[in-house]
């Protein structure tokens, strides 16, 4: 049988090298704008959390960034807690709320679709993370094909 003569790893070690870049670090030309929308439920994979952080990686290289929540990606956009609302039940139970909290403190939009809010999640408005715009059904669409004329960096994040 084989014996492991390596050390353990220890706090400190790095298995990549994490400096090298690359490609150039972009930043935004003035007016660019980006889009970030979510058809995706809180809590069941990465990818809604993984997006949250791309945008605000486009934010601070300059894009100006709105994130869209629509069908279950208004989950995402709900206040939340335990056992009171913004109760941190166990470690990263507020991640969303906290990302979304901090996106739009440094100047990102965050929108979410009236119909899934009420008609596929039981919710109102009082439900959203404060400064969630809440938009019309028609204007889904609309958000996008508008970012499609400006010509924006578009991140859609879907799960099934």
């Amino acid at each position: 049988m084989p014996k492991v003569t390596q050390a353990m790893h220890k706090a400190g070690d790095f298995f990549v090298d994490y400096e090298e870049k690359v490609f150039e670090d972009v930043k935004a030309e003035a007016g660019q704008k980006a889009l970030v929308t979510f058809h995706t439920v809180a809590f069941e994979g990465s990818i809604g959390f993984v997006n949250m952080l791309q945008a605000t990686r486009l934010l601070r290289k300059g894009f100006e960034t709105s994130i869209l929540l629509y069908g279950p990606g208004v989950t995402l956009g709900l206040q939340r807690g335990f056992p009171t609302i913004g109760d941190e039940a166990f470690p990263g139970h507020l991640n969303f709320n906290n990302q979304l909290g901090k996106f739009m403190a440094e100047g990102g939009k965050v929108y979410a679709c009236r119909f899934a809010l009420q008609a596929l999640y039981g919710h109102g408005e009082p439900s959203l993370i404060e400064g969630i715009r809440p938009i019309n059904p028609l204007d889904v669409l609309d958000l996008k094909l508008l970012h499609i004329r400006d010509n924006a960096v578009i991140i859609d994040t879907w799960t099934v």
